[in-house]
């Protein structure tokens, strides 16, 4: 009779525990980085018995828990991570491509578009340079260009700033994540694997190095009891209960360089946001540098085409604009109408204004290279926006992938729900029957 106690104990105990983690895995459905839950049992070992007619052959012992368990699998695991480090790349240097496009401004009131007018108003003022108002209309989109130029500088060292400040958030929560590993290491080796207080530190563990991959390009390999061990360029960033710290600086150029707090140099991120970071801020490094080569261009054009014509006056042209060495340095010298040198040297009134398209347009010009400027940006946040396009598709084929094996099911539990309570219910019967029986012995005695 003591066996029918000892199984109906291990049965409500067992299923109990089987409950628990069905419950679990309910009210942690819609849980980010949960990984489901389940409990394997065994049949218990035959208890031994003192009593004088006991029958070895029919002794059974029950159940028992043998672990709690995560549907994880690690291959699946990995390629989520890897995934999700593509696509945040893709997303931060598309969002920051996107913005540096804008700070180009190819519109209205952009370079383009302003010298493409000025053109237009030396044109009017070569059919009349005596013109007075043409002469101011003519200055003034001159003057409207080294503003944009200025303009143009600033926004570009706007998205430079914005990148390097999204860098130092990234940075953040790699260290914040480093430091979690640590952490989550120490309790792994001290936790009971296949305890659910186990389990729960390998979803911490796993989503740690989810956020800690999303930023950063890391190796990562795995040692006794799941304890994870990161390095990246050949530097030990995490290993047992030890972290180390990273850090990341700007040049005066808006280019990004990484490093470990104690000033160890690392190269730069492949990949992951911070991967992204780094591409992005050369990519503006490298508008900008191209920004103040066409800017020193067109000063030194517009002022060598003004100094070769003859003012109504008689002088030589003066400096129309003066370059400081950047595009930033740009202004205009505030010229009045009447010391334009439209003339030519040979007397024709409008003699400097028809080198106009020989001097300043055509091959090698201004105009041509900001043309190219402009298009090799389109290109490369073309490419980039279907990069995108595919890193976000793999990636929602990976997560779906593991979420097949690793998330919750509604459905699914609700069914074992049902089946675990019906067992439950089922082992308290026997402890109820053999109470009965017990008691109707002792009645009879």
């Amino acid at each position: 009779m003591s066996d029918l106690f000892i199984i109906g104990a291990s049965g409500t105990r067992a299923y109990r525990t089987a409950l628990a983690a069905i419950a679990e895995n309910i009210a942690n459905a819609s849980t980010e980085g949960y990984t489901r839950r389940s409990v394997t049992t065994a049949e218990s070992g035959a208890s031994t018995a003192t009593m004088a007619y006991y029958t070895a052959r029919a002794n059974f012992g029950g159940v028992q828990v043998m672990s709690v368990n995560r549907g994880a699998d690690p291959y699946l695991d990995a390629t989520v991570r890897l995934t999700t480090m593509n696509l945040a790349s893709a997303s931060a240097r598309l969002r920051w491509q996107g913005d540096t496009e804008i700070a180009l401004n190819d519109g209205s009131t952009g370079i383009g578009q302003l010298m493409t007018g000025m053109f237009q108003n030396m044109d009017k003022l070569a059919a009349a340079p005596g013109d007075t108002s043409l002469r101011v209309t003519t200055l003034d989109s001159i003057s409207r260009i080294a503003d944009a130029f200025r303009q143009t500088a600033a926004d570009l060292d706007t998205v430079s700033s914005g990148i390097k400040a999204e860098g130092d958030s990234a940075i953040a929560s790699a260290n914040a994540s480093l430091a979690a590993l640590a952490d989550i290491n120490n309790s792994l080796l001290r936790a009971q694997p296949g305890t659910s207080a186990y389990a729960q530190l390998l979803d911490s563990r796993d989503a740690a190095l989810q956020t800690l991959n999303a930023n950063l390009n890391v190796n990562i390999s795995f040692g006794a009891r799941g304890v994870a061990e990161v390095s990246y360029g050949g530097q030990t960033l995490v290993s047992g209960d030890s972290a180390a710290s990273l850090s990341i600086a700007a040049d005066d150029k808006g280019r990004l360089s990484l490093s470990l707090s104690d000033g160890t140099a690392l190269a730069a991120p492949a990949n992951g946001a911070l991967g992204g970071l780094f591409s992005a801020a050369s990519t503006v490094a490298d508008r900008a540098a191209d920004l103040d080569t066409l800017a020193g261009q067109f000063v030194a054009n517009i002022n060598a085409w003004h100094a070769q014509g003859v003012t109504d006056g008689g002088a030589a042209g003066a400096p129309l604009l003066a370059f400081g060495g950047s595009a930033a340095s740009v202004t205009a010298l505030g010229l009045q109408p009447e010391d334009l040198a439209l003339r030519s040297t040979d007397g024709a009134l409008n003699g400097n204004l028809l080198t106009i398209s020989s001097t300043l347009r055509g091959n090698g010009s201004v105009e041509q290279g900001w043309t190219a400027l402009i298009a090799t940006h389109a290109n490369l946040l073309g490419a980039t926006k279907a990069e995108y396009t595919t890193a976000q598709g793999r990636n929602d084929q990976a997560v779906a992938a593991r979420e097949a094996v690793s998330g919750v099911d509604l459905d699914m539990e609700a069914a074992d729900l049902l089946r675990i309570q019906q067992a439950y219910s089922a082992s308290a019967k026997i402890l109820q029957m053999a109470k009965e029986t017990i008691d109707s012995i002792l009645q009879i005695v």
